[in-house]
């Protein structure tokens, strides 16, 4: 990192000097780096810094490389500056998210100084997951869900996820004719009209989740696509993300009636007046509205996806019924 970017890091986190210790991962696509820096003379060891820069070439690892794609990554990214400039000191430890140190803009490089999660012990990351590890991801999503009810999603997405209709007509395009494509809008529409609405992570699979060494806390991360929806877009995007279609089938009562328990149970400690009879029963309905919504995009940017099953075809023909009747 240049000299620039050290100075930012050192007058965050009152450092001496800093070093870097490791690359986190390249960003999608070429669009920078996060990486892992160690300091001197620091009450903190290390921070993580996210770098985002303008690749030189636009290089989508599934050839997705159209304006569309590069000013949505570009906005996404805007918008995750957003919610930790005027957003993130709502999260709570029911929904921990890391500290943000230090947000600069130099030219068209964006730099996010953020507390490094590992240290703070949330160094555990997971390829698979227990029922345990699927019920205190569901409580952090549904306490972050509470603390955004009702709350207009300023400088965010308007409508939260990085799939929703409206920012991919190209992968809506490549989509082979068929019901699911014709229902597309109206799936959208339907996801969209909710009457209940909070702010969605809108990418909150298992790969953006910090456990704690013994699986009992767990932290968030990367909030580029935030914004307003209805809950059960997270929730039905996070099982796909980390459980295998039989158990997708086999779980989803308890998982849904689980995340409402939960939801109930922050809610309410939050003192919401919100009715929660009704919002349970109109988002109840909009799991599988959300599932098919996920499903729908899969089927256009990626054919031959894993998570591309017959739980989620069958899923789908279900809410494409329901909406033709």
């Amino acid at each position: 990192m240049n000299r620039q970017i050290q100075s930012i890091i050192e007058k965050a986190t009152g450092a001496s000097s800093v070093f870097q210790i490791e690359v986190i991962q390249n960003l999608w696509s070429g669009y920078g780096q996060i990486v892992r820096m160690g300091l001197e003379g620091s009450d903190l060891s290390s921070v993580v810094v996210k770098h985002v820069r303008l690749p030189q070439q636009k290089n989508h690892p599934r050839g997705w490389n159209t304006d569309r794609s590069h000013l949505r990554k570009i906005r996404s990214y805007e918008v995750e500056t957003a919610f930790y400039q005027q957003w993130s000191k709502q999260c709570d430890s029911t929904c921990r998210i890391p500290k943000c140190l230090a947000l600069e803009t130099i030219g068209e490089e964006v730099v996010m100084v953020l507390e490094d999660l590992d240290s703070s012990g949330f160094s555990g990351r997971k390829s698979s997951v227990t029922w345990d590890d699927v019920c205190i991801t569901l409580s952090w999503l549904a306490n972050f869900h509470a603390t955004f009810m009702h709350t207009e999603p300023e400088n965010l997405w308007p409508i939260g996820t990085y799939w929703h209709l409206d920012t991919r007509p190209d992968e809506w395009n490549e989509m082979n004719a068929g019901a699911l494509k014709n229902a597309a809008k109206a799936i959208d529409e339907h996801l969209n009209n909710a009457q209940f609405r909070t702010f969605v992570h809108g990418d909150a699979k298992l790969a953006n989740f910090c456990y704690s060494d013994d699986s009992s806390a767990i932290a968030a991360v990367d909030f580029q696509y935030v914004g307003g929806g209805c809950g059960m877009k997270d929730v039905a995007y996070f099982v796909g993300s980390c459980m295998y279609e039989d158990d997708c089938e086999k779980h989803e009562s308890a998982i849904i009636d689980f995340y409402f328990s939960e939801l109930k149970e922050a809610l309410t400690n939050r003192n919401s007046s919100i009715s929660f009879p009704e919002l349970e029963k109109e988002w109840r309905t909009l799991y599988h509205v959300a599932w098919a919504d996920f499903h729908r995009f899969l089927k256009g940017w990626s054919p031959d996806h894993w998570k591309i099953n017959s739980y989620s075809e069958r899923v789908s023909r279900q809410v494409i019924s329901a909406l033709n009747s």
